[in-house]
C-alpha cells in the first residue's frame, strides 16, 4: 500500500506533463505594429524578433515566420498561438507582413 500513493502520484505527475506541449520559438510581439512595408529592414527585424523559427524562399525573395504554439491535450480548446510571417523584397526590406495571434 505504502508502494502505490508514490507510484500513483508518479502516474499522475507523468500524464499531466505529457498533455502539454509547445511548438516553435517563443518571441517578443510588441514590435509588430512599427513594421512598415516598404521601410523596415531585414536587420530590424532580426534584432526586435531575433532569429525566424523558420525562413524560407517565395518567388525569389527571403519570407521568414516567427511562430509560437502552446497546447494542453488534457484542456481541449486551451490552444495558444501567434504567427508573424515576413516577406523581403530584394534590398532586404519588408515587401509584406502578417501578424496572427490569440495570445496577446
Amino acid at each position: 500500500m505504502k508502494r502505490l500513493v508514490p507510484l500513483s502520484l508518479a502516474l499522475f505527475i507523468t500524464l499531466v506533463l505529457a498533455g502539454c506541449g509547445s511548438t516553435g520559438k517563443n518571441f517578443p510581439s510588441g514590435h509588430v505594429e512599427e513594421i512598415q512595408n516598404g521601410v523596415t529592414t531585414q536587420s530590424q527585424i532580426l534584432d526586435w524578433f531575433g532569429v525566424a523559427f523558420k525562413e524560407g524562399v517565395r518567388n525569389g525573395n527571403p519570407l521568414w515566420t516567427y511562430q509560437f504554439d502552446t497546447y494542453n491535450y488534457l484542456r481541449v480548446g486551451k490552444e495558444n498561438s501567434k504567427e508573424l510571417t515576413i516577406l523581403f523584397d530584394e534590398n532586404n526590406v519588408v515587401k509584406a507582413y502578417r501578424y496572427a495571434s490569440n495570445m496577446d
